[in-house]
């Protein structure tokens, strides 16, 4: 194999695909398989070569790691090995996600999957929620086995590279290990127990659907303390489950999954692991079982840079236009437009519909407050308070899903209608769902700036996209459009060489910098004088004439040399 085959070999399979697509591929090209004058062996044995140079795959792994760390300097990873040398733990983040956890480390989903990679070693991944609603990855584990000892080391290196924050929430699938390291660790910290795994932990030891949906009713329905305690020991007796071991140590937890005791704690959403289930899924189309140590983080860190594209698109998403208003309550519909993400924006919306079906029903001043009572239209039995603190620079609600989710609750938007309020107040947004979530990122750290740099260019390449779809549809709009982007690239271009710029001119069609606006007299070829041209030239006999005699002579001279 050539060279350029090798690295072409290699190249694709940094992208994923197999060794034998690359050589059906590579065959393709080539006009035919009778054409390579190698084999899929060949492959294979170079393959093997390479790997041999780094015989052990610890010693790649690390390796690989050591070169991202060369291009990001707030890479973190650690490794953790048995007295004699063998490998049994190794943690990595890079300084990206670190800066991520800065912005969006108030909530942590901890989770382990397994068999993603031929040592069949668990694979522990942290992930959250960004201002976009989606998952991201803040750091990443492989470990050898599952004890308490692990989990304690593996949070511990978690919460060295995150410099010492700790997450104010985190949830889990409740395996035992994870509990014990999470209250040694982040002793402070909030803990939900994975409501999915729960329900399925329901299905599994009591066998009865009926029960399943009525134990679902309890840990997710919107109750009071006392509310929930009298269902839960109805629910006991109606099935006669009094004795079930299972069902005892599970309301011995009831503070970690039932949402009575939860409401108040923020979680920004997180009620399953499904996010987690749902990249395990993604890490699996990504890597595959038979990959060693080197070759899966390579593909996961591949995996990750899917994910910030989605990121980038997402953010380029609430950069363009204003989606359509849908309620009667438009001024406060605008405003959560322009304040949150457009994700967060489709999941705020529905609250304005439902704020229409409350009425505030009453209301009480005191000292420095007014309390609303808040009812729901036709349904007067049930009752949220909602209070006005200090002319509104305080709001809460009963039902504290502000503090839970960190969006204002339809109880709340009522009241703000009938205090005729058109924007939602400041307490009522939570920086990490706005647009501007990103903006405090440090600027001066390099993997930032590039992050910055490139969301910016996917934005100004979509622009000028669509600009150039409409712009070129007639010779008029082709050039105001062309010149008014010569005029914007000639102003930012003397401001980087340090010149004052000229003020561009947005208004009409323009001309590039260097051409003035007027139009230039014609001139004459042959004689230099505006009001004709060479065709038309009393002089062009003349000129022709001597200028024949000219060339002519020229020649001559140039023969007799």
């Amino acid at each position: 194999m050539s060279k350029a085959e090798i690295a072409l070999m290699n190249n694709m399979r940094k992208s994923g695909i197999s060794t034998s697509q690359v050589y059906a591929l590579l065959a393709s090209q080539s006009g035919g398989f009778d054409k390579l004058n190698y084999g899929p062996r060949d492959m294979y044995n170079q393959i093997a070569k390479a790997m041999r140079e780094i015989p052990e795959d610890v010693g790649r792994a690390l390796n690989y790691l050591e070169g991202m760390a060369a291009n990001d300097k707030s890479l973190y990873y650690k490794e953790f090995r048995a007295t004699v040398g063998r490998l049994l733990n190794l943690f990595w983040c890079d300084g990206l996600y670190r800066e991520d956890y800065k912005l969006f480390g108030d909530v942590v989903a901890f989770d382990a999957t397994y068999n993603k990679n031929k040592y069949r070693c668990p694979f522990v991944v942290f992930t959250g929620v960004n201002h976009h609603n989606q998952t991201i990855v803040f750091a990443a584990c492989i470990v050898t086995d599952e004890t308490d000892e692990t989990y304690i080391w593996v949070l511990q290196q978690f919460l060295e590279a995150m410099d010492g924050r700790v997450p104010s929430s985190v949830i889990t699938d409740g395996a035992r290990a994870m509990k014990n390291a999470i209250e040694k660790v982040f002793p402070g910290t909030h803990h939900r127990l994975c409501a999915w795994h729960l329900l399925r932990n329901a299905t599994t030891n009591m066998c009865s659907p009926r029960f399943t949906s009525k134990f679902r009713d309890c840990m997710l329905g919107d109750y009071e303390i006392p509310v929930f305690r009298n269902k839960w020991h109805i629910l006991v007796e109606e099935f006669g489950v009094e004795e079930k071991e299972w069902l005892n140590e599970i309301y011995e937890k009831r503070r970690s999954w039932a949402t009575c005791y939860i409401r108040g704690k923020f979680f920004a959403g997180f009620r399953t692991t499904s996010r987690c289930e749902g990249l395990h899924s993604l890490i699996g189309k990504y890597t595959k079982p038979h990959y060693d140590l080197s070759e899966f983080i390579e593909h996961f860190q591949r995996m990750l840079g899917h994910m910030r594209f989605r990121e980038f698109y997402a953010e380029y998403e609430s950069a363009r236009g204003v989606p359509v208003m849908q309620t009667c309550i438009e001024p406060l519909e605008m405003c959560a437009a322009d304040t949150y993400t457009r994700e967060v924006f489709f999941l705020f919306r529905p609250i304005l519909v439902r704020s229409g079906a409350m009425r505030v029903v009453d209301y009480q001043t005191r000292d420095n407050s007014i309390i609303y009572y808040v009812c729901r239209y036709a349904k007067p039995t049930k009752v949220w308070e909602v209070e006005w603190v200090d002319n509104g620079n305080a709001i809460t609600c009963s039902c504290m899903r502000m503090e839970s989710f960190g969006i204002p609750c339809e109880h709340i938007i009522s009241v703000l209608v009938r205090r005729d309020v058109r924007e939602i107040p400041k307490c009522l947004v939570l920086h990490r769902w706005t647009k501007k979530a990103k903006e405090s990122m440090s600027e001066s750290s390099s993997f930032t700036s590039e992050l910055q740099v490139s969301n910016r260019l996917c934005i100004l390449n979509e622009c000028a996209r669509m600009m150039s779809e409409v712009a070129c549809a007639t010779t008029e709009r082709f050039h105001e459009a062309r010149d008014l982007m010569l005029d914007l690239y000639s102003s930012y271009k003397a401001l980087d060489e340090g010149n004052t710029p000229s003020k561009p001119r947005l208004g009409g069609g323009t001309n590039p910098k260097g051409h003035s606006g007027r139009k230039k007299p014609q001139r004459c070829s042959n004689c230099k004088k505006p009001g004709h041209n060479k065709t038309s030239c009393s002089k062009r006999n003349e000129n022709a004439f001597s200028t024949q005699g000219s060339s002519t002579r020229q020649t001559d001279v140039s023969r007799q040399k």
